[in-house]
């Protein structure tokens, strides 16, 4: 059994090579990493660029000025202002290479064609100087990032149309267990809902994945071997719940490994989600997620989301953390390093109620999970922990 560290370091060696890379349209660009640095094609702004709604001045100390014009966002004359006049000027709008400064219009008086200002001007005074934002030729984006709602805003500004990415990974989520049923159906003494595909599906999708599949397999020896064959030979990456630990019923870990899938490692030691395996077989990358869901929704967040990330070429691949004061005292059960559902809010966090490996509710006000090392026993209040920040919060 090998430690949290390394089980995480072993799924990024070992795990599936990068995707290939393809040129998207901007629009459809979110969620995808970039594969190489976008240039700027121009300065931003373009031209030197009023910051408000006010009056454009080539300032010649005194306090009136006379008004000769006006500018509006968009227009793309240029009045040459001699020294003392000014232009009515709209934020956005080019301020002529003669003004000296823009004054905001609740800082002026109007009087007809006079304008006199009511407090001291300073040089370029509420003027975005042409390329303050990025300059021409300059790195706009970096190759590995993951590109979001701000960096598409970004990069039409800059009137950029395509972008170089890496493809997503296709999953496939393989679902087991012979108590299982599908919910909408009458659910018969013995047997539960199957829960773990619909919400590992959604997980993948609200994190941008959407090309996944969920397939099903009973209990059977023979019919998990031929389905794992099929599967991993389709996808990316395979994603099973349930299965690896060692039941009767447990079928997946020997199939696995009967159809020839180069076991990395078996069992982490950590709670929940100990028995989680991870293998590969022909540039498949394979996970075995425990069958309890809090376990394997933690399993997902902690060793499947960093390898997806991974697959796409980002820079950063694990979830990012912080070291939080705990909200109150927690008593650490058993010797196993320890993925808690938390809250984070305020000046701290707090452990939620509800942290059974088979219990899953928490997670849905979880915005964080607190990680407490092996060696933890108690953790007073106050004392600062480390807290990953989940995805979707």
């Amino acid at each position: 059994m090998i430690d949290t560290a390394t089980a995480l370091q072993l799924v990024l060696s070992h795990g599936t090579s990068k995707g290939k890379t393809m040129e998207v349209t901007l629009n459809d660009a979110l969620g995808f990493v970039l594969y190489d640095d976008v240039i700027s094609p121009m300065d931003m702004p373009p031209f030197r660029q009023s910051a408000m709604d006010g009056y454009a001045v080539n300032a010649n100390g005194a306090d009136w000025y006379r008004l000769v014009g006006e500018v509006q966002a968009g227009a793309a004359h240029q009045p040459k202002l001699a020294t003392g006049e000014a232009v009515r000027i709209f934020t956005g709008a080019a301020v002529p290479d003669s003004a000296t400064a823009v004054i905001m219009q609740e800082k002026v008086a109007v009087n007809g064609q006079q304008l006199r200002l009511e407090i001291p001007w300073a040089p370029e005074m509420n003027i975005r100087p042409q390329g303050e934002q990025i300059k021409k030729d300059a790195v706009a984006m970096s190759n590995g990032t993951l590109i979001q709602g701000a960096h598409i805003g970004f990069l039409a500004g800059l009137g950029i149309t395509k972008v170089k990415v890496r493809q997503k990974p296709s999953i496939a989520i393989v679902v087991t267990g012979n108590e299982l049923v599908s919910p909408g159906t009458p659910l018969p003494y013995g047997k539960i809902y199957e829960s773990n595909g619909a919400m590992l599906q959604a997980t993948l999708n609200e994190l941008g994945y959407k090309n996944t599949s969920i397939v099903r397999i009973a209990d059977d020896y023979e019919d998990t071997k031929r389905v794992l064959q099929e599967t991993i030979s389709t996808v990316d990456v395979v994603v099973i719940t349930g299965g690896v630990s060692v039941g009767d019923y447990d079928f997946v870990g020997k199939a696995l490994l009967a159809i020839g899938v180069e076991q990395i490692f078996h069992k982490v030691k950590q709670k929940p989600g100990k028995p989680l395996f991870f293998g590969r077989k022909e540039g498949t990358s394979i996970f075995g997620l425990p069958g309890n869901p809090g376990a394997a929704l933690n399993c997902f967040y902690i060793y499947v989301y960093p390898l997806l990330r991974n697959f796409q070429g980002a820079e950063a691949v694990e979830l990012p953390s912080v070291q939080v004061p705990l909200l109150s005292d927690y008593t650490v059960n058993g010797d196993r390093a320890q993925f808690l559902k938390a809250k984070m809010h305020g000046a701290g966090v707090e452990i939620l109620d509800g942290q059974s490996s088979a219990m899953v509710r928490a997670f849905g006000y979880a915005n964080a999970l607190v990680f407490l090392p092996e060696d933890s026993t108690k953790i007073n209040k106050g004392e600062l922990v480390k807290t990953i920040l989940l995805p979707h919060q």
